[in-house]
């Protein structure tokens, strides 16, 4: 579909605490290309993200009106009140509460991997809003598919083995002694032994 022709790059699981390069380019691109706006050149990754403005304008890109005032000034309260502005407008878009970045992971450099995981997170969850035309980050999320079934269809499961729990069909007991002719062998050895013993003694 167009939609997914639109997608950003490859998904990659991020590991935690460890920076990608590549997944952090891809963000990059994919955030200058929403917002319509390119990083300072020069200024790394996190300093560019780091005051939450171009966050803040993803947002209001992706579901306009979302963070209604993005502080441009004001020192560092202002700047980290973006960040604030940012997290609650991800969780008004739907992005769960699990893959925010904590303000500290980015505002002292401490986890910037999960910066980059917040942002893969804001791309899947673009995708359940048919408001939004892209671009997108990453793969389309799979969806789940709920089943309703009747009563009767539940019972005639139920005395269904299927082949994914294996098959019974030829067992016998053969080799379930394995193991056990070894132990014969070795209490006849041990009786002989005795035996021997026994009447070295009584010579």
């Amino acid at each position: 579909s167009p939609r997914n022709a639109q997608a950003v790059g490859s998904f990659k699981i991020i590991v935690a605490g460890k920076r990608e390069p590549e997944q952090e380019a891809e963000a990059q691109a994919w955030i200058e290309t929403v917002v319509g706006q390119r990083f300072p050149p020069g200024v790394p990754y996190e300093e560019a993200l780091r005051d939450g403005i171009f966050l803040c304008k993803l947002m209001n890109k992706l579901q306009p009106g979302l963070i209604p005032k993005i502080n441009t000034s004001g020192g560092d309260y202002k700047l980290m009140d973006n960040l604030s502005q940012f997290q609650k407008a991800c969780v008004a878009y739907g992005v769960p509460d699990v893959d925010l970045f904590q303000t500290v992971d980015l505002w002292d450099r401490k986890n910037v991997a999960q910066v980059t995981m917040t942002i893969f997170a804001i791309g899947r969850t673009a995708y359940k809003h048919p408001e939004w035309r892209g671009p997108y980050l990453g793969p389309r999320p799979s969806e789940e598919h709920k089943r309703d079934w009747s009563e009767e269809q539940l019972r005639a499961g139920e005395g269904v083995i299927g082949l994914q729990a294996g098959s019974n069909k030829g067992a016998t007991q053969a080799g379930q002694n394995f193991g056990a002719s070894r132990k014969i062998l070795l209490g006849l050895i041990y009786r002989r032994f005795q035996d021997t013993v026994a009447s070295c003694r009584n010579t």
